[in-house]
């Protein structure tokens, strides 16, 4: 039993944008300051990432032994590799050009345990 986290629907339901549509206003929200980055490139620890915490701690409540992972775009970006590992996650999917650099993020946080 395992519990996969689409990060980019997850990411698209919480915010309530179509990824189809993001490049119309995102200039304008990283401007103001209302984003620092692009939510679908990395992964929102602050928001989307806390729901994955509590639905990793609330899983593993129930069952020690459950996997967890992620699977889309951001199982390829460092940070949010990074914040997998912290939150005690098992694994992270991606696009196979982003793989060597999955594993490197997944590496130093492992090493920086």
């Amino acid at each position: 039993q395992y519990f996969s986290f689409g990060t980019n629907d997850l990411t698209q339901m919480t915010f309530g944008y179509s990824r189809d549509d993001i490049a119309s206003f995102l200039p304008a929200y990283m401007e103001k300051k209302i984003l620092k980055v692009d939510p679908f490139q990395v992964l929102d620890q602050e928001g989307v990432g806390q729901l994955i915490k509590m639905a990793v701690e609330n899983g593993r409540a129930t069952r020690p032994n459950l996997r967890t992972g992620i699977c889309g775009e951001h199982g390829g970006e460092p940070s949010s590799v990074k914040f997998c590992a912290k939150v005690g996650m098992n694994y992270a999917s991606c696009s196979p050009f982003r793989v060597p650099i999955a594993r490197l993020a997944a590496a130093q946080a492992a090493v920086e345990e």
